[in-house]
C-alpha cells in the first residue's frame, strides 16, 4: 500500500517556527517526486536571466525540501528566493514526473506570510486591498469611479504638471501612464446578467467577470459576452461572484482565496451552467484548480461543488472554437495591405489551462490579416500578477527580451488573453518602441472590432 504524505515527511520539530509551517504546509510527496533531472531549467526565465541554480524550480524545490528535512533555516534569502519566482508555471509542462510546482511554491509563500513581519503601512495596505477592495464589489466599483475621475477630471494632468508622480518609483509611474481608462460601471451595469445567443442557443455559460478586470478592462468583458453571443451562446453573469483569490494565493492569502473560491462555486452553481468563461489568464487559471485549493475540505459536498466548477472552467477562445459557431472576421478596409498580427501567451492559460492553439486559430481566421508567430511567444513577459510591481528589475529584465522578439514580428497588433500581460506589452512599447507601429489588445477586443455582421 502507498505510503501517504504525512507518513512521508520527516518526523522533526523545529526549533524555527516558519520551519515548522512550512514543513506542516509543504506536499512532501511533490517535494519528493522531483527528480532532479533539469528539465525544468531551460524553461525557466528567472534561471535563463541568471543561470543561478536555486533561480531554477529545482533549486528551490531543493531549498524547500531542505527547510522542510531540517537542514536549512529558511533565512531572509530563502524567502526572498521564493518570492523571485514569477509563478508563470512553465516548469509544469516541461517536466517529466508532472511535479506541481504551482502548488509547491503557494504553499511556500503561504507558511512564509504566516510569520511576516510587515511594516505598518504594508500591513495595512494588504489588509485593504486582499480584504476590503478585491473582494468586495462596492469598494471595485468606488476604486473605479474614483480613478476614472483621476483620470478624466484633470487631475492627472494636474498631477504630472506639478511633478507628484515624481514622489512614486520610477516602474510605478510607468505603469500609471499605460493605464487604461477606468469606469464603475462593469459588465453587469452595461449588459446586465443575462444576455441571450445570437440563433439557436448552443449552450448556457457564465462570464467569470473578475475585479479589476471589471474595473479597469470592463469593455473587454462586454465585448466578451457579444462574442460568446455572435458565437451561438446565452451568456449568464452572476452578480454575486467575487474575486477569483489568485493575487491572493500568489501572495500568500491562501486562506482569504478559498474564502472567495466557496462564494464563487456557490454562485455558478445556482446558475445552473453548461461552462463557465474566463477572458484572463490569471483567474482562469486558478478558477480551474479550485477542486484543489478545497481538497482539504471536510465538507463532501463542497469538494463535490468544487470539482463541478473546475470541469467547467474554460477560456473563451477555447470555447467559441470547440464549441461554437465561428464568427466571420476581416480587417478593416481602411487598413492599407496585409496587416500583421503577434500573439503572446498568457503563461497561465498555456502551462495550466492547456490553452493555446484556439486564440491562434481564431487569429488565422481573420480576412485581410496574417497571423505570425513570435519567437518564444510562450515565454512569460514578467508580468505576472504584480510581480512587476514587486519585482521591477527581473521584470524589466524579461520585458526587454520579449521586446525584441516582438520587433522583429513587425506586427501591427500585439494580441494577449490576459490583462496584466496587455499592460506589461503595452509598457514594452512604451519602454521599447519597434521600428513598425504596434498596439497592444488583448484578443476578445480585437476579434470583436472585426466581426462581420451576418445580414441574414
Amino acid at each position: 500500500m502507498a505510503e501517504t504524505s504525512a507518513m512521508k515527511k520527516p518526523d522533526i520539530r523545529h526549533a524555527n517556527p516558519l520551519a515548522q509551517t512550512l514543513l506542516n504546509k509543504l506536499d512532501y510527496d511533490q517535494l519528493t517526486n522531483c527528480m532532479r533531472c533539469g528539465f525544468c531549467l531551460p524553461a525557466c526565465p528567472t534561471f535563463r536571466e541568471t543561470g543561478i541554480e536555486p533561480e531554477s524550480p529545482r533549486g528551490r524545490i531543493a531549498l524547500m525540501k531542505a527547510v522542510a528535512d531540517g537542514l536549512l533555516d529558511p533565512d531572509q534569502a530563502f524567502q526572498d528566493q521564493m518570492n523571485h519566482c514569477l509563478g508563470c508555471r512553465a516548469c509544469e509542462p516541461a517536466c517529466p514526473a508532472d511535479v506541481k510546482y504551482g502548488q509547491l511554491i503557494e504553499q511556500a509563500r503561504d507558511a512564509i506570510e504566516d510569520h511576516a513581519e510587515h511594516s505598518a503601512p504594508v500591513k495595512g495596505l494588504r489588509s485593504l486591498m486582499f480584504r476590503g477592495v478585491f473582494p468586495k464589489r462596492g469598494s471595485l466599483k468606488l476604486l473605479g469611479g474614483s480613478l476614472a475621475f483621476y483620470q478624466k477630471s484633470g487631475l492627472r494632468k494636474l498631477a504630472r504638471g506639478i511633478g507628484v508622480m515624481k514622489l512614486f518609483p520610477e516602474h510605478l509611474r510607468e505603469m500609471e501612464a499605460i493605464l487604461p481608462e477606468a469606469t464603475s460601471k462593469g459588465v453587469v451595469e452595461q449588459l446586465g446578467t443575462l444576455y441571450p445567443a445570437k440563433g439557436t442557443p448552443i449552450a448556457r455559460v457564465a462570464l467569470f467577470r473578475g475585479c479589476i478586470m471589471d474595473v479597469m478592462f470592463a469593455g473587454t468583458n462586454v465585448n466578451t459576452v457579444k462574442l460568446l453571443s455572435e458565437a451561438g451562446f446565452e451568456v449568464v453573469i452572476p452578480d454575486s461572484q467575487a474575486c477569483c483569490g489568485a493575487l491572493h494565493a500568489h501572495s500568500g492569502e491562501m486562506a482569504e482565496a478559498r474564502t472567495l473560491a466557496k462564494v464563487n462555486i456557490a454562485a455558478f452553481k445556482q446558475a445552473g451552467v453548461d461552462y463557465i468563461v474566463s477572458n484572463a489568464g490569471g483567474c482562469g487559471a486558478l478558477l480551474v484548480e479550485y477542486d484543489h485549493l478545497l481538497h482539504e475540505e471536510a465538507d463532501e459536498r463542497l469538494k463535490e461543488d468544487a470539482r463541478w466548477f473546475s470541469a467547467r472552467v474554460i477560456d473563451v477562445s477555447r470555447l467559441i472554437m470547440e464549441q461554437g459557431r465561428i464568427p466571420s472576421f476581416a480587417e478593416s478596409a481602411n487598413e492599407a495591405g496585409e496587416v500583421v498580427v503577434t500573439y503572446q501567451d498568457s503563461c497561465h492559460l498555456r502551462n495550466v489551462m492547456k490553452s493555446s492553439a484556439a486564440p491562434r486559430q481564431l487569429l488565422r481566421s481573420v480576412g485581410g490579416a496574417t497571423f505570425t508567430e513570435m519567437k518564444e511567444a510562450d515565454r512569460c513577459c514578467g508580468s505576472a500578477g504584480i510581480y512587476n510591481v514587486t519585482q521591477p528589475e527581473m521584470a524589466g529584465q524579461i520585458l526587454e527580451h520579449k521586446m525584441e522578439h516582438a520587433a522583429t514580428t513587425k506586427a501591427r497588433y500585439m494580441l494577449t488573453s490576459n490583462p496584466g500581460c496587455l499592460l506589461q506589452m503595452k509598457l514594452g512599447i512604451e519602454k521599447h518602441p519597434p521600428e513598425t507601429r504596434m498596439e497592444a489588445m488583448h484578443i476578445v477586443d480585437y476579434l470583436h472590432d472585426r466581426l462581420i455582421a451576418d445580414k441574414t
